[in-house]
């Protein structure tokens, strides 16, 4: 496994859905690549901030003009 594998294979190493042999190469490969191994941790740690993230309330003014630009685009386009 190189590094090129492993960022083709990294969502579903993630995921936990690797064959346990290319899984196994994949790990050996972590134990001696410190790039790819940031990039595992990093998309982990990434996945887990936007999974315990809640949304944000967007205040009534910004979501009135939003709202208003997006209906504007929208007929423009139908016309």
């Amino acid at each position: 496994m190189n590094c090129k594998g492993v960022i083709h294979e990294l969502s579903n190493y993630l995921d936990g859905d690797l064959d346990p042999g290319l899984k196994t190469e994949l790990e050996r490969h972590l134990e001696h690549c410190e790039d790819c191994t940031m990039i595992v941790d990093q998309t982990k740690k990434s996945i887990e901030i936007l999974c315990d993230s809640r949304p944000v309330e967007l205040p009534s003014e910004v979501r009135s003009r939003l709202h208003s630009a997006l209906r504007q685009k929208l007929s423009s386009r139908s016309t």
